[in-house]
């Protein structure tokens, strides 16, 4: 599974940048989608790197992502994220699971050192250093 953060805002971006933001639920900054690595999604990851951070996700960081990040669609059911998890990479949608299909996240602690490319700053591809800056804006 792939994880993308939006790191940079709205003003100044193009309407085809805005429209696949849009399009992968990242509507505002510092929101979060774990998507899986098809296709179309690579593509659309591919368009967006320069405002986004994205890597491979682990199943333990995934989990404590729902636990912690996941909002819930009817607020009296609850879920079970472990559950979740394995029926999420089955190809199960978050709606049928009661769960908003995005996560909300707080700034990262101690910062972003920069909105430079990943070894110097935060934008781009982070592989599977991607859960430290999640674990970060839990």
């Amino acid at each position: 599974m792939i994880c993308i953060i939006r790191i940079r805002g709205e003003v100044g971006l193009n309407k085809n940048v805005v429209e696949t933001l849009n399009r992968m639920r990242l509507k505002r900054k510092y929101s979060c989608v774990v998507l899986s690595p098809t296709k179309e999604n690579l593509g659309m990851i591919k368009r967006v790197k320069d405002y986004v951070a994205y890597g491979e996700i682990s199943s333990e960081i995934f989990q404590e992502l729902i636990a912690k990040r996941g909002q819930l669609i009817d607020k009296k059911k609850k879920v079970d994220s472990k559950k979740a998890i394995e029926e999420i990479i089955n190809g199960v949608k978050y709606e049928e699971l009661n769960l908003k299909p995005f996560f909300r996240l707080h700034p990262p602690r101690k910062g972003i050192k920069s909105k430079l490319y990943f070894p110097r700053g935060v934008l781009g591809n982070h592989k599977e250093h991607i859960g430290k800056l999640l674990v970060r804006m839990l």
